[in-house]
């Protein structure tokens, strides 16, 4: 038995935070912004919409392009690092519940912006065991939620959005997610972090903005290029595939000078490289599955199509996957 990737999904919230209104809130400029980050917007979801309710959304549509009943998927896995609740109840576990999935397994993983390829990791070996036929995986993300918009080192990176995908069994090794890598070392923690609101907490009085997001920029973007670069050139190698094989490199949207390293490192071609940066900024667990739903509303993404997929996040994480995709084109 093999996991085959048969759909996918995307939520972008309406509400657009442009680089030029972030003029207004902070020390910085549209020409600063863009010259580093290759941003020039990024969306913003209302006061009372949730993670889940975007993950809802970005879900319909996946199930809805899948063509399998929603009865017959059996596990929904949230990646997200902004969830609808602090540790419980489960973000996946209220959208099962708003998309009337009954009794299913469901469970949120935290691996930030690798979100996604992790819990395409789960969902690949818990079909590839027996113990599941189709598993919904979603990255779903409120930043402005944890976002300090008084800091313009982070508050000029980060967007709101939702992607969702259905991974399914299949005896047809043609259709089958080739390969997967994770990683991760603790001993990066600091880079990029929500420093406080946990048990490790310091302070004995904390405020909402306990969980904003603190990074050191420099040293994480050293530290992305170097990891992500290493780890696509393993998966190729390690499967023996060269990366001209490759239709769709789809990395983390978090910075076009990181992907353009990590793609001239790679000897990708301009149209092999998938681009949503500019329109969306960062996502986080998102950020990967609404590139590729991208792609596939564009008429890009066409069935047995390589997509090779790589992401690196706070923890740190990292991730890259050798996906083909098996689901029909638009």
């Amino acid at each position: 038995m093999y996991a085959a990737f048969r759909s996918i999904g995307s939520y972008v919230p309406s509400k657009i935070l442009s680089n030029a209104d972030l003029e207004k809130m902070v020390d910085t400029s549209d020409e600063w912004i863009f010259k580093r980050t290759g941003i020039k917007e990024r969306r913003i979801a209302a006061i009372d919409e949730t993670t889940s309710d975007m993950g809802v959304n970005a879900a319909k549509q996946a199930i809805e392009r899948s063509g399998i009943n929603p009865s017959d998927i059996d596990m929904v896995v949230c990646a997200t690092i902004s969830p609808d609740y602090f540790c419980m109840p489960s973000t996946a576990a209220i959208i099962a519940t708003k998309l009337g999935l009954e009794k299913v397994t469901a469970f949120d993983l935290s691996a930030a912006c690798t979100g996604f390829v992790y819990a395409l990791g789960v969902a690949k070996a818990f079909i590839e065991s027996g113990m599941k036929k189709n598993v919904l995986i979603i990255g779903a993300e409120k930043l402005s939620a944890i976002t300090d918009y008084t800091d313009r080192g982070t508050c000029i990176l980060f967007g709101d959005g939702a992607g969702a995908a259905l991974i399914s069994a299949t005896t047809d090794k043609s259709e089958a997610i080739i390969d997967i890598h994770t990683g991760s070392d603790g001993s990066y923690a600091d880079l990029l972090m929500s420093p406080n609101g946990g048990s490790g907490s310091v302070h004995d009085d904390l405020e909402a903005s306990a969980c904003f997001m603190k990074m050191k920029g420099n040293e994480t973007f050293k530290v992305a290029v170097r990891t992500l670069t290493s780890d696509v050139v393993a998966i190729l190698e390690e499967n023996k595939i060269d990366a001209s094989a490759v239709k769709h490199f789809v990395p983390h949207q978090a910075n076009y000078r990181i992907i353009k390293a990590v793609g001239d490192a790679l000897n990708m071609k301009e149209e092999q490289v998938v681009l949503t940066v500019e329109k969306y900024g960062n996502t986080s667990g998102a950020s990967i599955p609404m590139a590729i739903n991208d792609i596939y509303e564009s008429g890009r993404l066409q069935n047995g199509e390589l997509m090779l997929l790589d992401a690196f996040g706070g923890g740190l994480t990292w991730g890259s996957a050798l996906v083909p995709f098996a689901g029909k084109g638009i």
